[in-house]
């Protein structure tokens, strides 16, 4: 798993770096010892780069949620979204087909 960080372009070099330790969780304290800051100049960064705004995401790599399967065990979705459109046309047709008109063009069923 991988963190980034979306709309980086925006932060200066330590607003990058304060963001990255503290959206993996780290407090002002440590993030100012780590930086050798003051731990108000730490939130003084965090604020400013919230300002500006940007985005963290996890990127997990593979199929940690075994949703997708391999192309052996028929894991390609793409061919069950297929199959599902032509069932959904079937049942359209089939609805269409079963709406009869009366002799005044009324439906009836």
């Amino acid at each position: 798993m991988r963190l980034e960080i979306r709309g980086v372009e925006r932060l200066s070099f330590r607003e990058r770096q304060v963001v990255a330790l503290k959206e993996l969780g780290m407090g002002n304290e440590a993030v100012a010892r780590r930086l050798g800051l003051a731990p108000a100049t730490v939130a003084t960064l965090y604020h400013r780069a919230r300002v500006k705004g940007y985005q963290v995401v996890l990127v997990q790599e593979g199929d940690p949620l075994g949703l997708f399967g391999t192309e052996e065990e028929g894991g390609d979705l793409s061919d069950e979204r297929e199959s599902g459109r032509r069932e959904d046309r079937g049942e359209d047709r089939e609805e269409r087909q079963g709406r009869v008109r009366g002799p005044k063009g009324d439906e009836g069923g």
